[in-house]
């Protein structure tokens, strides 16, 4: 595989994983209510991926510097795949623990 494909693949884990640790994150902090979604919830799980994927690119980096081009490249590789499995799943874990 090539490292830039790699580099994708790691960003889709690394959102799904991002999405677990939002939503440990929520419970411990203020858990999980059918009928109340407090706005700070989701700002704190959006900072948390964000974070995430910001320590994800020096890791990444370190990893692959020396072998792809550009090293921009290596910071918008996957940047879409891992928001949107983050959401997906953080969505989907939370719907699913509220019922």
């Amino acid at each position: 595989m090539k490292p830039l494909e790699t580099v994708y693949w790691l960003r889709l884990g690394l959102g799904i994983a991002a999405a677990l640790i939002c939503m440990g994150y929520g419970l411990a902090v203020n858990g999980i209510s059918r009928t109340d979604f407090p706005f700070t919830t989701l700002m704190n799980s959006m900072s948390l991926a964000i974070l995430t994927y910001l320590g994800s690119y020096f890791v990444i980096k370190r990893r692959f510097l020396t072998k792809v081009e550009k090293t921009t490249k290596l910071f918008t590789t996957g940047i879409g795949i891992y928001f949107i499995s983050w959401i997906v799943f953080w969505v989907l874990i939370y719907t699913a623990l509220a019922v």
